[in-house]
């Protein structure tokens, strides 16, 4: 199974049986992708943390931990759930971003490493926690991803400490007597080849031959998976052919046999898991384009008005159509939100659509439902499993419009 695809006739069934949008996912697909990214070095000094800002959903998380995942965390809130899925401390890596002084001693009180990406951060972590383990995260000057905005490696970036100031780090962690456990990376999201990840991979051992003693060196993640039918998928065997080969390399020079290598992957775990289901409301033409209005509005999908995404789409005819034709069509697939960006497919060749069809959306497992939102008073969808057995699950209810007005003081 590469990708999941839904049926015509589950997709119906689904829809009438949890309400639309919905986004659905699929248990196999997941566990498939863990095994996968487990599999990349067969190695015991190997571990794979998943990036649960890809998805956060409850059931989800406890799926990914049944597969021998650890997991990072990137707020309280990620934290809190991490912790209901079964996560114990030990297996959270908390990956921070200019934290307040009060979450940063949120997260030191519940016993969990933390990641700091600058100087002023470690300070701060010093002064909460002097003589505590620490993780710091470096900008080896590469970069990759799909977009400007999730390029977090490079020149361009507020992630991470550059190199150059390896003297001041030393500095702290000597002024807080603070041990050093990990250093980690990420140079961005969406690679599908393997070049930048392999040279910044080479050059945060190298950065790593500066700090004695380290449990792990955390590469980060930015797996990629192909959105686009034409692009070709991530070459696993030969990245972890590579990357094997760089980390004996490293392991030869440095004094700790047994140190960790992990990645952080979490788009490659969930993306292709997921569908998102919407029903096509209206068809019209404007200025000699044909818009196909659906209840896809960008509340529900944010990637392709924020990143300029692409997301494959499928047409699943209602049965009670009578169009038997091959026809094709040149269409913007809408959504339902009052702004002119709200598009969801734009100038797509597509099986002719009626109102009453379902748009199915692919790829939606990663940063879906997560992004989502209450804009225009829109209610966020449910998300329901299909599990190994082939059974629909409910594992989040569709918001009322009870919840929109929950937390107005007085109400």
């Amino acid at each position: 199974m590469e990708k999941f695809r839904i049926s015509k006739e589950r997709a119906f069934e689904l829809l009438a049986k949890y309400g639309s949008p919905l986004y659905v996912y699929s248990e196999e697909l997941i566990r498939k992708r863990c095994r996968e990214m487990k599999g990349l070095l067969s190695r015991e000094n190997f571990r794979v943390n998943y990036s649960a800002k890809a998805n956060t959903n409850l059931e989800i998380l406890k799926i990914i931990r049944d597969e021998g995942l650890y997991i990072d965390a990137m707020s309280p809130g990620e934290l809190i759930i991490e912790e209901k899925a079964g996560f114990k401390p030990e297996e959270i890596l908390y990956v921070s971003n200019n934290l307040s002084p009060e979450e940063m001693q949120f997260v030191i009180e519940k016993g969990i490493l933390l990641s700091v990406d600058s100087l002023s951060q470690l300070e701060l972590y010093g002064q909460l926690n002097p003589g505590g383990r620490v993780v710091v995260r470096f900008n080896t000057g590469i970069g990759a991803g799909h977009h400007q905005k999730v390029n977090t490696g490079g020149k361009k970036t507020k992630f991470a400490i550059q190199a150059e100031f390896i003297p001041q780090v030393k500095e702290i962690l000597a002024k807080y007597r603070l041990r050093l456990a990990g250093i980690n990376q990420h140079i961005g999201s969406l690679f599908l080849g393997v070049e930048s990840y392999l040279a910044s991979a080479r050059r945060l051992f190298q950065l790593a031959k500066e700090f004695p003693g380290l449990d792990f060196v955390d590469l980060g993640g930015g797996f990629g998976i192909p959105y686009h039918p034409e692009e070709k998928r991530l070459d696993l065997v030969q990245l972890g052919q590579e990357l094997e080969k760089a980390f004996e390399e490293f392991l030869a020079e440095y004094d700790n046999p047994d140190l960790i290598l992990m990645v952080e992957p979490g788009r490659y775990i969930v993306a292709e898991a997921g569908n998102l289901l919407g029903k096509v409301y209206s068809v019209k033409e404007n200025y000699g384009v044909k818009y196909i209005g659906t209840d896809l509005g960008f509340n529900v999908l944010m990637r392709p008005i924020l990143y300029d995404s692409y997301h494959e789409v499928q047409v699943l005819k209602n049965p009670a159509s009578k169009e038997t034709s091959n026809k094709r069509e040149r269409v913007n697939i809408v959504g339902n939100i009052c702004e002119s960006g709200d598009i969801l497919a734009e100038n797509r060749d597509l099986p002719l659509i009626e109102e009453g069809d379902i748009v199915a959306v692919m790829d939606v497992g990663a940063y879906g439902f997560v992004m989502s939102s209450n804009y225009n008073c829109r209610l966020r969808p449910a998300e329901v499993l299909i599990d190994a057995g082939g059974q629909d699950r409910l594992i989040r209810k569709r918001e009322s419009y009870e919840d929109l007005l929950r937390h107005f003081p007085g109400l």
